[in-house]
């Protein structure tokens, strides 16, 4: 796909993955990019650093209010839905906060679109979504459903409505990386809910090469995974010990309310529908006829998973993506 001719928007646009997409499509050459989101200290550090650039805009508002949506929205050919509350123990304890912007946060986008009428429109969910035993885990399943509805409304004139679905992001805000450089640089013990504690792992390129797959093959309501490695969060631990120069000592302080100990891509339910695609499963829809034979078991964390050097490998490229980045060092450091 050509993007120059492209506008498009980001919500969530100032978090770790809008950053990350926005740089991407400004390289690309889209006619305008627009990045929404609540958060005025973090667009104005944007604002500084791309230093009024005519191809870049800012929308101060909220997925919970429609009318800011609609004003952001008008005009615009693709939409990256990444505005979310995803932090499990806030959602835990702050239910009805991640029902609003992640459930009807949701349902406000996709009426926006079904109006405006965008291209596509590609929503960025989490493995929490698959068998959800969390607050956030659920509000990101039935945000899912919520967008790929939007393919069969009657209001649809075109609108391609798809979700991306990925494991934890290196480096990303609120990750275990930047958690456990923190507690080694200050002197303290790394601390780990579970031992036996597994999770996907991908850098933030490889999700914007995910939710960019997605916008140019969705024909809507497919769901797309990414085939990433799995790692231990013990072996995470031991590697950025040795990175450090500290011992690797650690403190066990038992798994967090809402918190599983593998996670899961794809769901034995959703086996018969998925397609492997080469560096990506395909989900087609729950009302789709297809059937494919691809996939055997679901795909689950604790069978991905990769030795300590295959980690070692990907942090360092975790690290050299955001020194590239240029705002790492500045004051988009510690995302």
């Amino acid at each position: 796909m050509h993007y120059a001719n492209k506008k498009i928007l980001v919500t969530g646009g100032t978090g770790s993955f809008g950053n990350f997409i926005v740089r991407r499509f400004l390289d690309l050459g889209a006619a305008e990019v627009r990045v929404f989101s609540r958060d005025e200290k973090k667009q104005h550090d944007m604002r500084v650093f791309y230093r009024g650039r005519k191809d870049l805009s800012f929308f101060l508002g909220d997925v919970r209010d429609r009318d800011s949506l609609d004003e952001a929205m008008a005009g615009i050919n693709i939409v990256f839905h990444a505005a979310a509350l995803k932090q499990v123990p806030a959602c835990e304890n702050f239910p009805d906060e991640a029902i609003l912007t992640n459930v009807t946060g949701a349902q406000n986008v996709v009426d926006a679109a079904l109006h405006h009428k965008p291209e596509t429109v590609v929503m960025i969910s989490t493995d929490k979504a698959v068998k959800p035993v969390n607050v956030m885990g659920l509000t990101k399943a039935l945000q899912e459903r919520i967008v790929l509805k939007g393919n069969l409304a009657r209001r649809n004139q075109g609108t391609r409505f798809a979700c991306v679905r990925y494991g934890n992001v290196l480096r990303s805000r609120g990750s275990v990386i930047p958690l456990f450089r923190r507690l080694l640089a200050s002197g303290q013990k790394i601390t780990i809910t579970h031992e036996g504690m597994t999770r996907f792992l991908l850098t933030l390129n490889d999700a914007i090469d995910l939710v960019m797959y997605a916008a140019e093959n969705a024909s809507g309501g497919e769901i797309f995974v990414c085939k990433a490695p799995a790692a231990r969060i013990i072996d995470m631990a031991r590697i950025l010990c040795e990175e450090s120069g500290k011992p690797f000592e650690y403190d066990v302080i038992g798994l967090l309310p809402g918190e599983k100990l593998n996670e899961i891509m794809l769901s034995e339910e959703e086996l018969v529908r998925a397609e492997d695609v080469g560096g990506y499963y395909k989900v087609h829809p729950w009302w789709s006829k297809v059937r494919f034979g691809d996939l055997v078991s679901e795909y689950s964390s604790v069978d991905a998973l990769v030795d300590r050097e295959a980690i070692r490998a990907l942090i360092a490229r975790a690290d050299r993506e955001f020194t590239q980045l240029e705002m790492s060092g500045g004051e988009y450091a510690n995302f």
